[in-house]
């Protein structure tokens, strides 16, 4: 800019519009007055070796030569002006050249940053409008409301996966060969928003193979929504109080889906599933809404966390400080009626998941019209008698694994939910305690004949 400015004066000045010729008539020769005097003058010689006598015809001369200089300045201004307009023209082009070439750099290194970060849209990334999430919510790309729309067609009920208390789940297909779910926070309630953005933060925060990958995110008006990766088999909630009530998962199963819960491996070392939370995560993670609604499946029965919109990061948080929230069933007394709450409390509903596997029963369930009544007050009293136990197994495994094992699942299942937390068993002893009970080929160590 600086040499625009200094460029369009010079143009300006030297333009031939506003160079004007010089009048070099010659004015007509004037005659010395004479003086007179009393003496006539000496007769001087009428030529003289050192001077030379002017002419009319030599005036006509000179102006004529004046002019050509003349013309000679205004060729010189022409062809200058026109210089500077070339100049100035180059200028343009290589300015505008560079702002385009420092355009496309910059959204080169975009897409590169995000390839390296793990966002990965596949056939929508050229959809995608930014790869900055908001604030300090890391790298989580932000996704078009009309591609979502397109992608669920319109949100049609045929594509809902699921519902919960802040909204439903679709079926997002993007192409032939790229699917993803799509959870709609609808924003007239007033913990959507703080759930969305604590979401969002966790998330970008904590990369794990075996906890359910957020690909974007997007925000059209007061709803929010977000971009999951799709889980082929939902979750298991579906698959023991759904229609098929269980008969899809074996016993070798559901004791995959419980030790990937507490274990989860990465590449370069083991890490545990509540373990890296609570444990390997610095300050640790308690999730606080663990439930069988939010461990979904994949392809392959391989069990994933979701759902961290509860999820609170920081050690041990002030009770005072967080608003009592969960799932009913599956929270631990101390935290209902204390407002206490530790990595214990993940552990206690560790439990009740376990005994969802074992009996197939809902955490809670009603009895009468007025009474309600949970399976961990319904199965404590039968879980420690060995003769009752394989009376109240969940009748789509019952007598199909070794009684041996079973006692020992509901062992740990009645340490998990004990009322007072100090009893309740770290989850890393969980985790020893699952590993020969599963197959090799299912992640653990037990050699089936």
């Amino acid at each position: 800019m600086k040499v625009l400015i200094l460029v369009v004066p010079v143009l300006i000045f030297s333009s031939p519009l506003l160079s004007f010729p010089v009048d070099v008539k010659p004015n007509p020769p004037v005659s010395d007055p004479v003086l007179p005097t009393e003496k006539e003058p000496p007769a001087f010689p009428t030529s003289s070796p050192g001077v030379e006598a002017q002419s009319p015809g030599e005036a006509a001369v000179r102006a004529v030569h004046h002019q050509d200089i003349n013309k000679k300045i205004l060729i010189a201004l022409v062809v200058s002006a026109t210089l500077l307009g070339g100049i100035l023209l180059l200028l343009s082009c290589f300015w505008f050249y560079r702002l385009k070439k420092l355009k496309s750099s910059d959204t080169k290194a975009n897409q590169n940053s995000n390839a390296a970060k793990g966002v990965s849209l596949g056939p929508i990334l050229d959809k995608i409008t930014s790869s900055k999430a908001f604030g300090k919510k890391g790298s989580i790309a932000l996704i078009e409301y009309p591609l979502l729309v397109a992608a669920t067609s319109n949100f049609n009920e045929d594509n809902i996966l699921g519902e919960g208390g802040l909204g439903c789940v679709y079926k997002a297909q993007f192409s032939d060969n790229f699917h993803a779910a799509v959870k709609r926070l609808h924003g007239k309630w007033q913990d959507s928003e703080r759930e969305f953005e604590n979401e969002v933060d966790l998330l970008s925060k904590i990369k794990h193979q075996n906890i359910v990958s957020i690909l974007g995110y997007c925000i059209h008006g007061e709803t929010r929504f977000l971009v999951y990766e799709l889980m082929q088999n939902g979750s298991l909630e579906s698959h023991l109080h759904g229609p098929s009530h269980g008969s899809t998962l074996t016993w070798h199963l559901r004791m995959k889906i419980a030790l990937d819960v507490a274990r989860l491996r990465c590449i370069s070392e083991l890490t545990r599933g509540l373990e890296y939370l609570h444990e390997r995560c610095n300050p640790p993670v308690i999730h606080r809404d663990l439930k069988s609604a939010n461990i979904l499946l994949d392809s392959t029965y391989n069990a994933k966390l979701s759902d961290f919109g509860l999820a609170i990061s920081g050690g041990n948080p002030n009770k005072n400080s967080i608003k009592l929230s969960g799932t009913l069933g599956y929270v631990a007394p101390e935290y209902l009626l204390d407002g206490k709450l530790t990595e214990k409390s993940d552990v206690y509903a560790f439990g009740v998941i376990l005994l969802e596997l074992l009996i197939g029963r809902r955490p809670v369930e009603k009895i009468t019209e007025a009474q309600c009544q949970s399976i961990v007050t319904w199965a404590m009293p039968q879980l420690t008698d060995r003769s009752k136990l394989p009376k109240i197994v969940d009748p789509a495994i019952r007598n199909k694994m070794d009684l041996k094992h079973l006692y020992q699942v509901a062992a740990v299942a009645v340490l998990c939910v004990q009322p007072e937390p100090s009893y309740r068993p770290l989850i890393t002893d969980v985790l020893h305690s699952f590993i020969p009970l599963v197959p090799v080929e299912l992640g653990g160590s037990l050699k089936v004949a």
